[in-house]
């Protein structure tokens, strides 16, 4: 590990509110504290530099519901809960898409596309499209023909056509909630310990640096165990592969979901395609928060590409990379309490799919950091998980 001479310390940083992680979450709920409080001294500390991990690093889906199907969505979770996440979800899209008319951030409001691999697959799609049109939310189903008609694909089993949804340039968004937040951004710092000093909480950094504020977030994700292991048990690291190939010509119109989710494309401006996933093929090589690829798992989604859209197939890849996510036990964000450290909060386990709460989650994170009230706190409450 690298030293840090006497000059290169950081100074003690005094602050209202710290955020550990400079993020999505961490900087949604900056710039919500921004909003809601804005008289304020926030802070955003972060270990390398803005949208380093996984939100720099994601697909950039702006997608509603959960990570699974609705179908899946209401077995697993109940059909309250299920319509209240897609609500909350949508109030996320929105304020993104506020976001994106102020700031050139890649904002599309494209819609979204959910594709089946499997006839399992494309019945819970259609019963997803029956439940939410009884929940007031229209969407379509194409059968197996008519989705491969529809993307100009090959393959699939049918389609869940979304008309609300998008895509954003996730770094460029992240970097905007900061500038926006009015926040101190501190980059290069890398807390260590999260501890009680005189009814405050202290941050402790390589180097001998130290924040102390009176309320703290840590939003690190997939990094959460690392630097707080009592919660190791609230989110799994678990590493995402995805590529970049070179500019193809105009194919797909909105973002695909396919798969259950563990296979996601979409097609930017420039015509490059973005694929990620094929997790499910590699279970134990992808747990962890290492960042590497795997030829096998690229491989993988190669093959994807040639067997779903064969005119992609002998497009150049341009780039590889991989990035870390946090899973939790039930696929859902959690939101709760550091134990033994009264006025610190963590937020972690977004499961692949934190681009889709992440605005309005900043909001339910700074709203409990102030001792306000917030209607979707019992979604998210790790409570949920200690009384399971």
């Amino acid at each position: 590990m690298a030293t840090v001479s006497l000059w290169q310390r950081t100074p003690r940083i005094e602050a209202d509110v710290a955020v550990v992680g400079g993020g999505v979450i961490g900087t949604a709920t900056a710039w919500a504290l921004g909003r809601l409080a804005p008289d304020l001294r926030v802070v955003i500390v972060e270990a390398e530099r803005l949208a380093f991990g996984a939100s720099g690093r994601n697909a950039g889906f702006l997608l509603l519901g959960t990570v699974s199907d609705y179908t899946s969505a209401v077995d697993a979770h109940g059909r309250d809960a299920a319509r209240r996440i897609w609500a909350f979800t949508r109030e996320a899209y929105e304020l993104s898409a506020e976001v994106g008319a102020r700031h050139d951030v890649g904002f599309q409001a494209t819609g979204s596309v959910i594709a089946a691999g499997t006839d399992a697959e494309a019945d819970r799609l259609r019963r997803s499209r029956a439940l939410l049109s009884e929940d007031g939310v229209e969407t379509r189903f194409l059968d197996g023909p008519a989705a491969n008609a529809h993307l100009g694909s090959a393959g699939y089993h049918g389609l869940l056509v979304v008309p609300t949804g998008g895509v954003i340039d996730p770094a460029r968004l992240v970097r905007a909630l900061a500038a926006e937040s009015g926040a101190e951004v501190v980059e290069g710092w890398r807390a260590t310990a999260v501890e009680s000093e005189g009814g405050r909480v202290r941050l402790a950094a390589d180097g001998g640096g130290e924040v102390v504020a009176d309320r703290v977030l840590v939003a690190t994700n997939a990094f959460l165990p690392q630097l707080l292991p009592t919660l190791a048990d609230v989110v799994r690291p678990v590493r995402a592969q995805m590529l970049a190939t070179a500019p193809a010509p105009p194919t797909l119109a909105a973002p695909v979901y396919s798969h259950d989710g563990y296979f996601y494309l979409r097609q930017r401006p420039d015509g490059r395609v973005l694929l990620g996933g094929a997790r499910h093929l590699h279970r134990d090589a992808e747990v962890g928060p290492d960042d590497a690829t795997t030829d096998a798992l690229q491989a993988d989604l190669a093959r994807y590409l040639a067997t779903h859209f064969p005119s992609l197939a002998d497009v150049p890849v341009e780039r590889r990379w991989s990035g870390p996510m946090g899973f939790s036990p039930d696929g859902l964000p959690v939101l709760g309490a550091v134990p033994g450290v009264p006025g610190a909060r963590f937020a972690a386990g977004f499961t692949g799919h934190g681009m889709a709460y992440a605005l309005r989650f900043g909001s339910l994170a700074a709203r409990t950091l102030l001792d306000e009230s917030d209607p979707a706190l019992d979604l998210f409450h790790h409570a949920r998980l200690v009384n399971a």
